[in-house]
């Protein structure tokens, strides 16, 4: 369990993730450069963002800007973007990745997933990742979004084992035994959507137990992902917010509280269910 907000976890690869970081999925192009400049000088380390964004551009301004800031050097950071898995070729995939690439002004990328499994074809875009990553131009590779079953059909043709998969995951979304499938097979869960987009921040038994600990409510259901293992990708374009979704690790709940966080689990999502959202 990650201790501070630049506490890593290792992968299954060797490589070395934040537990907690800044996520900029609608965020607009033209905010996006400061927000992920404030994410770092804020003590954020991990950057999140995707082709299907439309702001790789300004993300990798802001991290030029958020290094001459701050004074770090490009590996202190950790950078992950995703292919829109449309049926892609092996071609296309390395393709979009180069464009990833320039956008970002990155010489590599700490981690590349296939975004959505789509209709079940995305063997040809794994094994680009796979030659992407075997050439370094990726330090690890994973996958957003996949079930259980997209899981075991990668595993029937892959060279190399995802280290991670980002998926929905919140209270009310407690996705068990998709998490217990990835414990399993050594692949980290990262969260997206923590805080179910908001929905969450108003519950009444999540702020009762945030009144008891004296803390906000998105503190609350963050920590309680926290204390689970769950790596986190979080969006906010305020400082102050991101400073307040960070002051997570002076506290933990105790296992009653935990007990009722988990209780609250209806496998609702707010995001696209993975096996309906075909394109």
């Amino acid at each position: 369990m990650i201790q501070s907000l630049t506490d890593r976890i290792k992968l299954n690869n060797g490589t070395s993730i934040p537990g907690l970081g800044i996520g900029v999925f609608q965020i607009p192009e033209e905010q996006t450069a400061e927000v992920v400049k404030t994410g770092i000088v804020n003590g954020y380390r991990l950057i999140d963002t995707a082709e299907i964004y439309g702001n790789e551009t300004a993300t990798g301004l802001g991290i030029q800007e958020g290094l001459k800031a701050t004074g770090l050097q490009r590996e202190d950071l950790f950078i992950t973007t995703k292919v829109w898995n449309n049926h892609l070729t092996k071609q296309e995939t390395k393709a979009a990745f180069e464009a990833s690439l320039a956008r970002l002004q990155l010489e590599y990328v700490d981690l590349y997933l296939i975004h959505w499994p789509g209709n079940n074809a995305f063997e040809a875009a794994w094994s680009a990742l796979e030659e992407l990553y075997d050439e370094g131009k990726i330090k690890a590779i994973g996958v957003s979004n996949f079930q259980i079953h997209h899981l075991e059909r990668l595993f029937s043709f892959a060279k190399v084992k995802p280290v991670l998969n980002q998926i929905e995951l919140h209270p009310k979304l407690a996705q068990n035994e998709l998490r217990e499938f990835c414990r399993k097979h050594d692949i980290h869960i990262q969260a997206w959507s923590p805080l179910m987009q908001g929905e969450l921040l108003t519950h009444p038994t999540i702020l009762e137990i945030a009144e008891k600990v004296h803390q906000t409510a998105a503190q609350v259901i963050l920590r309680w992902e926290v204390q689970q293992d769950i790596l986190l990708v979080v969006k906010s374009i305020h400082s102050n917010r991101m400073l307040s979704n960070a002051a997570i690790f002076d506290f933990e709940l105790a296992s009653e509280d935990m007990a009722r966080l988990n209780e609250l689990n209806e496998n609702l999502r707010v995001g696209p269910d993975p096996d309906i959202f075909d394109f």
